[in-house]
């Protein structure tokens, strides 16, 4: 082999290797860049999407979590209260929106025509009415279990609270019990 041979290989293996080492070092730099290599752990959602009309929301299970343990507790108040039949902090627990809609003239009218309202002759004519014959009968002896409860959000600080029953069929229902709101640090019942 002549000298500018042995000089004509040595230069393609030097240009091989080079093109070898810039591959390696691309490719180095291409996988730090890359996603970490799965682990044998699962993977935890990130949270809770709540769809409400157009909008849809990302709620962590924490939020989730400490919203669900302040309306438990805000509806085991409730049910004292109502099983005390103590209007006041009853009426202190309604939006100004709810107790428009469920004072209103034609709510009580309505409700007042109601069949086992008519069987006992009540006439709706104010709040204190509705309270007194259609809340304390039908909540005032509810014994819910707190823990059975459930929320859905509609907002980030509007829920509904409810729970799941079984029908005379075996069928799970869904009872709504309250639409809440979360106004001021405060939770009170909506439309």
């Amino acid at each position: 082999m002549t000298f500018s041979r042995k000089r004509c290989k040595l230069t393609i293996m030097r240009r091989i290797i080079f093109l070898l080492i810039i591959t390696l070092v691309s490719f180095g730099i291409i996988s730090c860049n890359s996603k970490p290599s799965p682990t044998n752990e699962p993977e935890q959602p990130a949270g809770i999407i709540v769809v409400s009309g157009d909008n849809s929301i990302r709620i962590s299970y924490e939020y989730y979590a400490t919203i669900k343990d302040e309306v438990q507790h805000f509806i085991e108040r409730l049910n004292v209260i109502i099983g005390a039949r103590n209007y006041a902090a009853w009426r202190a627990s309604l939006s100004p929106e709810y107790i428009n809609h469920i004072s209103s003239p034609e709510n009580l009218n309505r409700i007042s025509e109601q069949p086992i309202m008519k069987r006992r002759n009540i006439v709706l004519k104010n709040l204190n009415d509705y309270f007194m014959y259609v809340v304390v009968p039908a909540r005032g002896n509810d014994r819910i279990q707190i823990d059975n409860i459930d929320i859905e959000f509609i907002t980030i600080y509007r829920v509904r609270a409810f729970i799941t029953r079984k029908n005379t069929a075996g069928e799970e229902i869904k009872e709504i019990l309250y639409s809440l709101e979360k106004k001021d640090g405060s939770w009170t019942i909506v439309n």
